[in-house]
């Protein structure tokens, strides 16, 4: 496993959800490793999916539009989530919140780009081919401010993958709080992470599959 479209494949093939949602589909690559047997939404403001695999709705609006009214999800709560929209931290953190909101409480939010190459692929403006804007500070938000929940960055190809579980959706923190956690959060820069402790800020872990499938197995509901 080496990129995080090797990931997401497996966590697919692990999990298999009944409701898979999408936030940034662009042109629907990380859609083809949807199983069978989930239901998947697709949020993009300008979509360009020419094949969406089955049983797939695709939403042509922002995320915060969606969330504002979200009838698409038809009430069923979110298995497995994947927040790759707007590049921005503030946003992909809005974008967490409300996932969490509408998951169940054994569901899975995945976040791209959360372990970036550099100072310059991690800016807010892209300049460059490989961007990731300043996500990872969403995951920084997160473990600082959520200690409730499990927050881990796998280190894969090209800018990581974090995961969250443990979620509460009656969890009002990220909502009530967002201003503050903006303002303090925003200050962070790049050689904060730089020149400090990168694995303890993202949480990050190498990319071995035992290693990420340990954190969703211990995450699914015993019976």
């Amino acid at each position: 496993m080496n990129t995080y479209y090797d990931l997401l494949a497996k966590i697919h093939k692990h999990l298999r959800p009944k409701l898979y949602v999408e936030i940034g589909v662009h042109e629907g690559h990380s859609l083809a490793f949807v199983q069978p047997g989930t239901r998947t939404i697709g949020v993009d403001p300008e979509p360009k999916v020419a094949e969406p695999p089955n049983d797939c709705t695709i939403v042509a609006s922002t995320s915060d539009d969606f969330f504002a009214d979200p009838r698409a999800l038809a009430g069923e709560r979110i298995g497995l989530a994947f927040a790759d929209g707007l590049h921005l931290w503030e946003q992909t953190l809005r974008d967490v919140a409300n996932l969490e909101r509408h998951s169940s409480p054994d569901g899975t939010i995945l976040i791209h780009d959360c372990n970036p190459i550099d100072e310059i692929t991690s800016a807010r403006k892209r300049t460059t081919v490989v961007w990731s804007g300043d996500v990872w500070k969403t995951v920084v938000a997160l473990r600082r401010y959520r200690p409730d929940l499990s927050v881990s960055t796998v280190d894969v190809e090209p800018t990581g993958l974090a995961i969250v579980t443990g979620l509460d959706p009656g969890s009002t923190v990220l909502h009530d709080h967002y201003d503050k956690i903006v303002a303090t959060i925003d200050e962070l820069t790049y050689a904060d992470m730089e020149f400090g402790d990168r694995t303890e800020l993202l949480g990050l872990i190498p990319g071995e599959w035992a290693l990420t499938e340990a954190i969703l197995s211990s995450n699914l509901p015993s019976f």
